[in-house]
């Protein structure tokens, strides 16, 4: 796909514009949005974990999907240039759920991604932004991945292409243009997305930004998750050896580093994770004033109900709206939550 280009005038935007398909770009203007992450990035390892350039071609299989990486010369898209997907898809889907119109390319301010970001605002952090976005654009992926409810087995690039639509008088980045690929731009549409914490752009190791990734994909707001090292190890993407990946998972059980989730090790080389502030419902019922608690196979239905929604930020503003309504009593929370989710999917409400 294209490489960077660049340009001092407006005049850029339309090019940029036309080339995605969509006839007009979208502004990313909402503030504070809500960090998402799309599934199928959570799921399967696309990103290097290296600190170093990596040009290796990456190829994995599991349970019927398969993915090639293959890097640029400047090597693969590593997690920390994920960032830049996650911005993305945070602003396209508070625009959605806010009723606005969205566009596969998006205009950009370079200071507010790397705010949102948690990152610092220096000379040099621009120029890294810089190679990021080159990375993105060069590494290839070749997938049977389904996002949106399509199963294609196709090639493309992280984003499509990138811009510099404006630039300051020293030559560094302001406003950027950046077209996504029709396969993740298609994950948005279809809101296969899930709320991350902010505290993730805390995590500096790679590796704890992938376990997290993980543990947030398939713990989410249960009680746990239990997989095995090996299996933990391939869905990671890390290029450690064995021995030396179950150290580093050691080490972060030492130090316990992941918003909202404890790590321990279990008999068998399994490792378990668990909500860190987990909430026992007590029998017959909430009293008032007690957070409310579902049950996953609640939350399943609720997936079921509304296809393609975050579940648990649906449960997130449902526990909101519980608050501001003064933490009634609840007799039967799954049953209540349910019957909002019913209401929403009526059209009460974005999703």
């Amino acid at each position: 796909m294209a490489a960077a280009g660049t340009a001092d005038t407006g005049g850029m935007q339309t090019s940029v514009a036309q080339a995605s398909g969509q006839g007009a770009f979208f502004l990313c203007d909402i503030f504070d949005a809500i960090p998402k992450n799309d599934l199928a990035s959570m799921e399967h390892p696309l990103f290097s974990l290296g600190t170093r350039p990596d040009r290796r071609i990456l190829n994995y299989e599991h349970n019927g999907a398969e993915i090639t990486v293959t890097p640029s010369v400047k090597g693969l898209a590593t997690i920390h240039d994920k960032d830049i997907l996650i911005f993305c898809i945070s602003q396209l889907m508070a625009a959605l759920n806010a009723g606005r119109q969205v566009s596969r390319t998006l205009h950009l301010k370079a200071h507010d991604l790397l705010v949102a970001t948690n990152r610092e605002t220096s000379g040099d952090a621009y120029r890294r932004l810089r190679e990021s976005f080159e990375r993105l654009a060069g590494t290839r992926i070749t997938t049977n991945i389904v996002t949106g409810g399509q199963e294609v087995t196709s090639g493309f690039g992280l984003i499509e292409s990138w811009e510099i639509v404006r630039k300051a008088r020293g030559g560094r980045m302001v406003n950027v243009a950046v077209t996504l690929s029709e396969w993740l731009f298609r994950a948005v549409l279809s809101k296969s997305v899930l709320t991350l914490s902010r505290d993730y752009f805390r995590l500096r190791k790679p590796l704890e930004r992938r376990i997290y990734e993980l543990t947030r994909k398939h713990c989410g707001r249960q009680e746990g998750w239990t997989i095995s090292v090996d299996t933990l190890l391939k869905k990671s993407g890390s290029a450690s050896p064995r021995r030396v990946f179950r150290k580093m998972i050691r080490d972060m059980i030492e130090a316990q580093p992941l918003p909202d989730y404890a790590m321990e090790e279990l008999p068998g080389d399994l490792i378990r994770f668990s909500q860190k502030h987990a909430v026992v419902a007590p029998a017959g019922g909430l009293e008032a004033g007690t957070a409310p608690v579902l049950k996953p196979a609640t939350l399943e239905q609720a997936r079921s109900l509304m296809p393609g929604a975050d579940v648990y930020a649906l449960e997130a503003e449902w526990r909101a709206m519980w608050r501001r309504s003064g933490g009634p009593r609840l007799r039967q929370a799954d049953a209540a939550f349910l019957g909002w989710v019913k209401k929403r999917r009526a059209g009460e409400g974005p999703a």
